[in-house]
């Protein structure tokens, strides 16, 4: 006597059981050999090894250390160091030629302007005013840098 009744598809597939009843409740009857449980396929779409896209952010790029996020950085990174050099340069031009200026034309030592030399004038007054305004510079143009950069990372 066996446990699987082999009468075909549709028909009862054990004995006293409706088809498609699990296997794995036939009680094997002593002295017989029991058929191989049935391994389980699945079928899947032939596309599976085709490359998943994912929309990432600019931001999650950023978060994960990706090369793409490394570039946006990169790129904060050298445009905020553009801007330190050209206010760095602005500044050591304006006030390194001033020395030169009074090496050059000793005239300018001379003048006085409300009982202050004008060397004194326009190494004190002049360079704070310029260190000022050109701080200011720095600042709105570095948070315009930044602005920008939160942009591009909000998808904007």
């Amino acid at each position: 006597m066996s446990a699987i009744d082999p009468s075909g598809p549709g028909g009862p597939t054990r004995r006293g059981m409706p088809s498609g009843a699990d296997e794995t409740h036939v009680r094997a009857v002593p002295g017989e050999a029991r058929a191989p449980a049935r391994s389980r396929v699945r079928v899947t779409s032939p596309r599976t090894s085709a490359a998943r896209t994912r929309s990432l952010s600019v931001a999650s790029e950023i978060d994960e250390q990706t090369r793409l996020g490394e570039v946006y950085i990169t790129s904060l990174m050298r445009s905020q160091l553009r801007l330190a050099l050209v206010v760095l340069v602005v500044l050591a031009v304006t006030l390194g030629l001033l020395p030169l200026l009074f090496r050059t034309v000793p005239a300018v030592a001379e003048v006085q302007l409300l009982g202050v030399p004008l060397p004194w004038l326009l190494l004190t007054v002049t360079a704070f005013v310029e260190i000022i305004l050109l701080g200011w510079f720095y600042v709105r143009r570095s948070e315009r840098n930044e602005a920008t950069f939160s942009d591009l990372l909000a998808g904007r």
